[in-house]
């Protein structure tokens, strides 16, 4: 649905009052909004590669880019600093993030690659920006802090560290926002590829993006197996989230950086953002059930 490319499209929410999605394009350091009335991508350019991008309820955006929190006001552009971290890690940056049932702003850092595949290892954290604008850090020696999100009666944390291959689920405290008791919830399989951004839908279940694996996987947090694969146009698979009219419908976000000039060829879709509609739910469930 957004045939704008991204370099590395990620952190997809839906905006309701904008009635948009809005998204990050990390590497080409861009906050951006796109509306499916007028297929119009809007963006900002932002100092720092961006690793995700939040909703505020009194409008605007809080956003992790660098390694620090800040807040985007989007008519104007401007950028309002909140609070730098890691500074003796300059090789650091902020991933991915979301806001919690409270409106406390999750998110987390990983270390750059310094060549292609390498990078310094356990260097990232997990980190919680309140709305009195106090932080805390809730996770410590992290490869890459990835997706995230919380189960629907407020108790899970759910949590990827992407170079664990695994999603990992722990107690959460909705009245003071504190993690706890971390579990494995599901290893990837090998064709699945690497964990990256994941998001919740209304039945408790989640989806679980697949960087170069090409899909988006569905995890029953109750049994912790795989029930579900949605395989989409291009391997570098990023993030997902619903949203729409009534959150009925899928938006997954892709990458083209990391693919060689050989492997882009022969993947147009690279970097695009697709839509897993309802019908598709609808019928991938009905093949299911005829199936079993």
């Amino acid at each position: 649905v957004v045939k704008e490319k991204n370099r590395m499209g990620e952190c997809p929410v839906w905006e309701e009052r904008e009635n948009a999605l809005v998204y990050v394009d990390i590497n080409s350091q861009k906050v951006c909004r796109w509306s499916p009335v007028t297929n119009e991508v809007q963006s900002v350019s932002v100092d720092a590669r961006v690793g995700s991008v939040a909703l505020r309820q009194c409008g605007g955006y809080v956003i992790a880019l660098g390694t620090r929190f800040a807040l985007l006001d989007w008519d104007t552009q401007a950028v309002t600093t909140i609070l730098e971290l890691e500074q003796d890690k300059p090789n650091n940056r902020f991933n991915d993030g979301k806001v919690d049932p409270k409106g406390r702003f999750f998110a987390g850092t990983m270390a750059e690659e310094t060549a292609p595949g390498v990078r310094a290892r356990r260097q990232g954290a997990l980190y919680t920006l309140f709305p009195d604008h106090s932080v805390i850090k809730q996770l410590d020696q992290l490869d890459i802090s990835n997706g995230l999100d919380w189960s629907l009666d407020h108790r899970t944390f759910f949590h990827i560290d992407s170079l664990s291959y695994a999603v990992h689920a722990f107690s959460y405290d909705v009245h003071t926002g504190k993690i706890a008791c971390p579990k494995l919830l599901y290893h990837l399989e090998k064709e699945e590829q690497m964990p990256d951004g994941m998001c919740i839908d209304a039945e408790g279940k989640l989806w679980v993006a697949c960087i170069d694996g090409g899909r988006v996987i569905r995890i029953d947090p109750e049994t912790g197996k795989r029930i579900q694969t949605v395989k989409l146009p291009t391997p570098r698979i990023t993030s997902c989230c619903f949203g729409g009219k009534d959150y009925s419908e899928m938006y997954v976000t892709s990458a083209y950086d990391g693919l060689d000039e050989a492997t882009l060829a022969k993947e147009p879709h690279a970097g695009e953002i697709f839509k897993v509609s309802r019908f598709y739910f609808l019928l991938s469930v009905h093949q299911t059930c005829q199936a079993s």
